[in-house]
């Protein structure tokens, strides 16, 4: 009572806390609706559009049908943006807010941010519950909740990026891993077994429909799995409800996203129908000596490999699906498996959240102790796992027998085996992409407070050191926590009440005058083109219609982004009018932070990336490859604001502040 008790009441105050945040940053509640929106920066903008879209309907027919024929996201294009983007939770709390009787108290743009914090109280709180399910105290949840909130920098960023679909997913991520966790304890009774189960499926459902990436993280998921299935780790048959829970809340987002061929053609599916068949094929796997075993082991990951590789082409090449090849592209490139020109791969190389994990990332972690114990608890578990993974390799043919099934983990629980795993793989995640550490950081939260809590961690490290003594491990599980959360209080506390206290108030004034011209001047048809970033909150704020946009998940999308971007590359005002006009173009909005970048080094502006793509020079001091050569344009960007008569007769400047130029295009060449 008195740790589920703690439990609400932490979620909640993170929740608050995270939300008045937000408010002190913004001053949200007293800006325009307009400079609300801009707030919602990239594609959280667009995002949040189709809540709003929702909501302007004049009904909620005419609203689904506007998103299932819609065409002001992608101009001279219809497409279904419920097949496309992972946005149902933007219909499903348009649908609540019209139906609950709250429009008078409430208005549109809190009832959606608040639902937001409100998922990350229920995401501390499962964070919470996993900790207390692996170490037997709810103490150890507690620990886990302070390590979220006073790591806030590296564990969440829902403060000001609220509509990203992660922020959506990994609450519903975090609850599948607590579920997890209870499922993978031994002897369930069979109702709560069934409870887990649905607990399970409903989380992986939820997860999967609220973020593209989710094909993703389940098959890390399902790594985990094989390797603790091989490894004798976990019980063969509680692995093969999971393989199939993946499977079936994956199709069943499928369905709903009206057959979305990227889902089909995931490495996910096919990775889990590989071990399923390879297990029927190779059924005395688990039998043997210890060199035995150790080949079948290597056979069987061979030809899950080979088949998972199998079947994904087979399915690709049937769908003829290319979604997905630009992230392929960039991992090609990113872990050295030659250089690449493409222009996807590079936008994606020279971001910074897809490089690697920032070294001070480990600097704050340490100062909150958190780096330390989880390192602490990490090498204790591993080498727990090592030591059962080969007991379990080297033991005869009666390892199949439930008794010694219960002898070979007693040293490592199966549920604790399971999220060590979880740990050690979303960790090398992390370190690749630091885009993915929040993954991380919030399991090492978890992780980090069970080893400090666990009476089976304390009686290794004792025995280990010869001190072991059943009054130790009850002092040591209980002061070693305390003190830390005294110490996070003494440390951070005073910190966190000066955060409160700061106010600060949205000031984007460029881009409100550039909104508000829009929606003054422009015809309601008018389309759009310019930077994709720009475009989603074009789109948001002025209900445009738009060229391109950020949600890069579509081949031919990717394509036409690339061709707009020209309006950065050595081009020539003819080329330009040409392509953009294709796309039906009316006007472009020149961004002169993007056409005189400094963000990136050499090499990685988006001028650049353009200029090799395009087989150009760079600009500046520095090499290029020998077979580039010198453009015969001068840049686009620069060039037009001229205004020479080879402009002119294509493109009319109609409106410039310090930071945006909008230019209408000629109908006729």
């Amino acid at each position: 009572m008195v740790g589920g008790t703690i439990a609400l009441c932490i979620g909640l105050l993170t929740s608050v806390y995270l939300a008045t945040l937000h408010e002190n940053d913004l001053w949200f509640s007293n800006i325009k609706e307009v400079e609300r929106e801009i707030s919602f920066r990239t594609e959280c903008g667009l995002y949040y559009s189709y809540y709003k879209q929702m909501l302007q309907a004049p009904t909620l027919m005419q609203g689904f049908h506007g998103l299932i024929y819609d065409n002001k996201t992608e101009s001279m294009r219809t497409i279904n943006l419920l097949q496309r983007m992972n946005i149902y939770q933007e219909v499903f709390l348009s649908i609540l807010y019209r139906v609950l009787p709250i429009q008078k108290y409430l208005e549109p743009v809190y009832f959606y941010i608040y639902t937001l914090f409100g998922l990350q109280a229920i995401y501390v709180t499962a964070l919470y519950i996993t900790s207390w399910l692996l170490s037997g105290t709810w103490l150890s949840g507690l620990l886990a909740a302070f390590w979220y909130v006073t790591n806030r920098i590296d564990t969440t960023r829902v403060e000001f990026t609220i509509p990203l679909r992660e922020n959506w997913a990994l609450p519903f991520f975090a609850i599948q891993i607590a579920a997890i966790t209870y499922f993978l304890r031994p002897n369930l009774q069979p109702l709560s077994e069934r409870l887990t189960l649905l607990a399970i499926f409903v989380s992986t459902f939820l997860f999967s429909l609220t973020w593209q990436f989710n094909q993703f993280m389940m098959l890390m998921q399902a790594l985990v799995l094989f390797t603790l299935d091989s490894l004798d780790m976990l019980p063969a048959a509680k692995a093969t409800w999971l393989y199939g829970i993946q499977m079936t809340g994956l199709l069943l987002v499928c369905i709903l996203q009206f057959f979305n061929s990227m889902i089909l053609g995931s490495l996910l599916i096919s990775f889990n129908l590989s071990v399923l068949i390879a297990r029927k094929l190779q059924k005395n796997l688990k039998t043997g000596s210890f060199l035995n075993r150790l080949g079948k082991l290597l056979l069987h990951l061979f030809a899950v490999l080979c088949l998972t590789l199998f079947l994904n082409n087979i399915i690709k090449k049937i769908l003829n699906l290319k979604s997905d090849e630009h992230i392929f592209k960039f991992l090609k490139a990113k872990f050295g498996f030659g250089a690449t020109r493409d222009f996807d791969a590079n936008l994606y190389l020279c971001e910074e959240a897809f490089g690697l994990l920032p070294f001070n990332t480990f600097g704050r972690l340490s100062d909150t102790l958190l780096f330390y114990a989880y390192i602490f608890v990490l090498s204790i578990t591993v080498m727990a796992a090592l030591a059962v993974a080969f007991h379990n390799l080297s033991d005869s043919a009666n390892q199949q027998s439930m008794g010694q099934m219960g002898k070979c983990t007693i040293i490592l629980k199966p549920e604790t085996a399971y999220n060590l795993i979880h740990t050690i793989l979303f960790g090398f995640l992390a370190l690749s992409t630091m885009r993915m550490k929040y993954l991380w950081t919030s399991h090492m939260c978890v992780f980090a407070s069970f080893g400090l809590c666990s009476p089976e961690i304390w009686e290794l490290l004792l025995k280990l050191i010869h001190l072991y003594n059943p009054k130790r491990i009850c002092i040591m599980r209980y002061s070693v926590p305390i003190l830390i959360l005294l110490y996070l209080c003494y440390k951070f506390w005073p910190g966190m009440m000066d955060e409160l206290s700061e106010l600060r108030e949205f000031y984007d004034p460029d881009t409100v005058e550039l909104m508000n011209w829009i929606n003054s001047n422009t015809p309601r048809k008018a389309v759009f083109a310019g930077s994709m970033q720009l475009l989603a909150g074009v789109k948001l704020c002025t209900g445009r219609t738009l060229t391109n946009h950020p949600h890069y998940e579509d081949n031919s999308l990717r394509e036409r982004t690339k061709a707009v971007y020209q309006i950065y590359a050595k081009r020539s005002p003819e080329d330009v009018h040409t392509l953009l006009r294709s796309f039906g173009a009316d006007y472009v909005i020149l961004e002169d932070s993007i056409c005189y970048e400094r963000r990136h080094q050499r090499g990685c502006r988006l001028r650049d990336l353009l200029d090799i793509a395009n087989g150009h020079m760079m600009d500046g001091p520095g090499e290029n490859d020998p077979d580039l050569k010198l453009a015969g344009h001068p840049r686009f960007c620069e060039e037009i604001k001229r205004n020479l008569p080879p402009y002119t007769a294509y493109f009319t400047r109609v409106f410039q502040n310090k930071t945006f130029h909008v230019y209408k295009l000629s109908r006729n060449k």
